[in-house]
Parts: C-alpha cells; structure tokens; sequence
C-alpha cells in the first residue's frame, strides 16, 4: 500500500518545497531600500490624488457577477451548436427555453435597476 502511494508522497513533497522556496527566496535575496524614488509613481508620471487601495462600490461587483453569470450562456451554447443537426429540433426548442429563461432574468434584472450605475 505504501509503495503504491510513495510517488505521490515525494511529489507532495517536492510541490510543498518548491512553493516555500518561491515564497522565500525573494525576501532573502531582493534588496530592501526602501528610497523615495520607490514610491513614485511608476509609467504614467500622474501623482494619484487619493490612495489606490479604496474600495469599490457594490454595484461594481453587481455588475460584475451579473456578467459572468450572463456569459457563462455561451459554455452551454457551443455543445448545443455542434449537436443542433443530430437532434433536430428538440436541441432547438431546449435552446429556445434556456434562452428565454435567461431573457427573463435579465429583463428582471433590468426592472430591479441593478444595471444603473449611479
């Protein structure tokens, strides 16, 4: 049983080592100066004006999962696509369904406001 897993144990092994070296090497070896060209900004030369790390509205993330959810359509239209010849118009009325509950939820999505950025 042991022999069976052994390889396994020593890639285990091997990943958990590799992760700690490229989580540690770079503080030991990276120069820590802290100088205040360092803290310039970098390409674009414009001082920020308020700090970078602020938070972002809720709607930002709104709008963000609600297009993921609304693009992840597409994972299930591809299969439907190379299948539509085979099974005719049952694969065509099933789409026609999917579809239109998603048109739905949009529309609902709509109503509610949660596309409105204000």
């Amino acid at each position: 049983m042991f022999g069976t897993f052994f390889p396994i144990f020593i890639l285990f092994i091997f990943v958990v080592a590799v992760a700690l070296i490229m989580i540690y090497l770079p503080e030991l070896l990276a120069p820590k100066a802290k100088t205040r060209r360092k803290f310039l900004p970098y390409e674009s030369g414009i001082i920020p004006e308020t700090d970078a790390r602020g938070k972002l509205p809720v709607k930002f993330y709104m709008i963000a999962i609600l297009f993921i959810v609304f693009d992840l359509e597409i994972v299930f239209l591809y299969p439907w696509a190379l299948i539509l010849k085979e099974l005719r118009w049952f694969a065509f009325i099933e789409m026609l369904i999917f579809i239109g509950i998603l048109l739905l939820g949009y529309l609902y999505i709509i109503r509610k406001g949660a596309l409105k950025w204000e």
